[in-house]
């Protein structure tokens, strides 16, 4: 595998982001978005722990929440994608999570769907978060990506989101590092329904552009 151009550092914010190969499909259907989340959970936290399936089926196994290699800020799982904002809390955090998430999907998924071979495309992407402002906007970017898809009209009504985390309360991410930005949830919710209509204009003449290059 070569090496990272973009060092992941303790302490720091990315977005991390991967595709399906061939921009295939990567969650077919409940189950599969269902067992990814689970996944996510999981292997958030620091090891040494028992293999995802066995965890699963005995659950012979209790992690300690508190003890996380990455902090979950957001994410967003689309149909052939998948988007995370993260903080690393430990040496290899982020590499380590992804790594096991996504081996542990791959393998759940090739054996339900009886196909072999890489489901996602090579090394995940990470863009280092420089900046307060790019960090918010980020967050948003993310929860408005199903919105901008037109999977949904609202981003509360996309269920494998971290968006109804930030509006209702419990769940994986540590959501205080966006909404310490924000007077309010409400804020929140505001700031990011104020750019609906932008972001999927930005879609249509995405989408339009590429059409041109045929």
């Amino acid at each position: 595998m070569p090496a990272r151009i973009i060092p992941l550092i303790n302490g720091q914010f990315y977005h991390i982001y991967n595709r399906g190969v061939e921009k295939r499909r990567i969650y077919e259907n409940r189950r599969t978005y269902t067992r990814f989340l689970q996944a996510i959970n999981y292997y958030r936290l620091e090891g040494p722990k028992p293999k995802f399936s066995n965890f699963i089926q005995y659950k012979s196994f209790e992690p300690d929440p508190n003890k996380k290699i990455v902090d979950i800020v957001c994410y967003c799982l689309m149909p052939n994608h998948f988007h995370f904002l993260i903080k690393q809390l430990k040496e290899g955090g982020i590499s380590e999570f992804i790594s096991k998430l996504t081996n542990s999907y791959t393998k759940f998924y090739n054996t339900k769907f009886n196909r072999v071979g890489p489901l996602l495309q090579g090394q995940f992407k990470a863009v280092l978060i420089e900046s307060d402002e790019q960090l918010v906007h980020v967050s948003r970017y993310i929860h408005l990506n199903s919105v901008s898809s037109f999977l949904t009209k609202k981003p509360e009504d996309y269920e494998w989101s971290s968006y109804n985390e930030y509006l209702n309360g419990k769940g994986v991410c540590t959501k205080e590092e966006i909404l310490n930005f924000f007077k309010s949830v409400a804020d929140y919710k505001k700031f990011t329904d104020d750019q609906i209509s932008y972001a999927q204009e930005l879609e249509l003449i995405k989408h339009q552009l590429l059409d041109g290059e045929d």
